[in-house]
């Protein structure tokens, strides 16, 4: 097997450390930990809804809070570890993630109002997010740079791959075991305990980084200032359009704007890095076929994998009020997989094709997807969605690992970092997209049917008229937010029907994220990747063609 090629002849020499224990434990734990800080709330929705008092929207963006800056600095921080090095990045990183979320822990009583309690939780939210962009990206960088064969390679972006997996269902079980603890005399404020373990994960994670073999690849990059801002206004006018979309409706004024902002700014971005010396992104990388389709595939099956965990989330906890522990059994289910098929994974990479890894893996999702749209929630048991779930979660096993080699392995290892950003940014945006998407179809679809409830049946109306009438603030409130809300509120009038129309719409959602990922399938089954995709690396020139 040949071996890696480095910087191009006639360039600096490169740091390319080999992959040394440390720096496997530093790497392996920081994207774990990482992981565990994002997915940890999508099994505390119910927990929220019932001590905040959320909306729809509201607990939407509790997810987001943490989503949006992943997706927007991840490029900037892959630049910032190549010319700083990246331990350090590391170190920090999981140290900005311990003190996010011990600002959500110290989230205060929703009291009479919730807006103090959710705005401080977002804000804890979002550094915790700041600090997982530092993690994602360094950590794929430095397993990359580590690594100088296609067999090594592959082995550490199953280990890393894995380690991410892991976090995924680690976190369900983590917050579902510590949230049977009591936090005062409050029975739903006991979700503070997951951000506790998170915090002291993250410290744990710190002080393993201080253990790592720094690297960096500083040749030809720069912070790119320009492209920085240009891209991250582009991406957050985009997120904040389709979150705020199902709340405000697709005819606002700022959901409008939002979108033309995004377009703007993208083209802006297009053109900074057109001109730029030292570009945050090098385009010519898109003009490599393989890293061009695996990035579209990346969007397109991450998109669908997320929006899949987002909707079983709320299927099981906000829907069916199970608790997290039951909650956590489903994304066991929908992440062990990659842990558990790890060795097969890393021989499947390296072995053949990853095109092959790729269109099985989202072929599986979309099967389970399609699956679980047509499992009805008015049965309260988890069994009719096991067998779609584990589909659903071997298909992510292959496909992660898949994606991960594919875009890293075509381009030349001084570009490791820019790649590894650049696929983080792109994996963390479909994830981002998934909740935001989803939840907007289905809050949308959800509560137009209770309108049309509302307006054909009179009864219901003077039910609603007099429950407004009686009831207390808080729980009016609560049913006249959302879908949600409506189907939260023990005895209110509409709270049956609101479970229907939210079973409903989170079958279309299932079928939006089989529909994403059959495509993904297709773009990497097509032969579309073709040959280079099997190449262990290409070369510079090659970018230039």
């Amino acid at each position: 097997m040949s071996d890696l090629t480095a910087a191009p002849a006639g360039r600096h020499a490169i740091t390319t450390p080999s992959l040394t224990p440390g720096t496997r434990a530093a790497t392996a734990l920081a994207v774990l930990v990482a992981q565990v800080g994002l997915a940890i709330p999508a099994v505390l929705n119910g927990l929220f809804q019932q001590d905040l008092h959320t909306t729809s929207a509201q607990l939407t963006w509790i997810s987001d809070a943490f989503l949006v800056p992943v997706t927007l600095l991840e490029l900037s921080f892959g630049a910032l570890g190549d010319l700083f090095g990246r331990k350090r990045l590391l170190i920090g990183g999981s140290l900005l993630m311990a003190v996010g979320e011990l600002i959500s822990v110290l989230t205060p009583s929703a009291g009479t109002s919730n807006t103090a309690a959710i705005a401080t939780l977002w804000t804890g939210q979002a550094l915790t997010g700041i600090g997982a962009a530092v993690l994602f990206p360094t950590s794929l960088a430095m397993v990359a740079a580590g690594t100088h064969t296609a067999k090594d390679r592959a082995r550490g972006i199953a280990v890393w791959s894995a380690a991410l997996s892991s976090g995924g269902f680690v976190s369900p079980l983590l917050g579902g075991l510590v949230t049977k603890m009591s936090w005062g005399d409050d029975p739903t404020a006991t979700w503070r305990w997951a951000f506790v373990a998170v915090f002291l994960l993250a410290l744990v994670s710190a002080a393993v980084a201080v253990t790592a073999k720094n690297s960096s690849a500083p040749e030809g990059r720069s912070l790119d200032w320009p492209g920085q801002i240009t891209v991250a206004v582009s991406l957050f006018a985009l997120l904040f359009a389709v979150i705020q979309g199902a709340t405000s409706g697709w005819s606002s004024p700022w959901v409008i704007g939002g979108f033309v902002v995004a377009v703007v700014f993208f083209a802006a971005f297009i053109a900074a890095e057109r001109r730029s010396p030292a570009p945050l992104l090098r385009l010519s990388l898109f003009e490599n076929r393989a890293f061009a389709v695996s990035s579209l595939v990346t969007v397109l099956g991450m998109f669908a994998f997320l929006g899949t965990a987002y909707s079983t989330s709320i299927r099981l906890a906000a829907i069916q009020e199970f608790s997290p522990l039951e909650t956590a059994i489903a994304f066991v289910l929908l992440q062990g997989f990659a842990l558990v098929l790890m060795p097969v994974t890393a021989k499947t990479i390296h072995s053949y094709n990853p095109r092959w890894a790729l269109g099985a893996g989202f072929l599986l999702i979309a099967a389970g997807d399609f699956w679980i749209a047509t499992q009805s929630a008015t049965d309260r048991s988890l069994w009719p969605i096991v067998a779609p779930l584990v589909l659903v979660g071997v298909g992510f096993a292959f496909a992660l690992s898949g994606v991960t080699a594919v875009a890293v392995n075509t381009v030349p290892n001084h570009l490791a970092g820019m790649a590894s950003g650049t696929t983080s940014q792109l994996r963390d945006f479909g994830f981002t997209l998934g909740p935001a998407v989803i939840g907007a179809i289905a809050l949308s679809a959800a509560a137009s049917e209770i309108q049309h409830k509302l307006r054909d049946s009179s009864a219901l109306q003077a039910a609603m008229e007099k429950f407004s009438a009686g009831a207390p603030p808080e729980a009016v409130g609560a049913v006249n937010s959302g879908p949600l809300g409506a189907n939260a509120v023990a005895g209110n009038p509409i709270q049956n029907v609101a479970f229907h129309a939210l079973d409903h719409a989170y079958a279309i959602g299932y079928v939006v994220c089989g529909v994403s990922a059959l495509v993904a399938a297709v773009l990497a089954a097509a032969g579309m990747l073709g040959g280079a995709a099997r190449r262990p690396l290409v070369t510079e020139e090659s970018l230039n063609d």
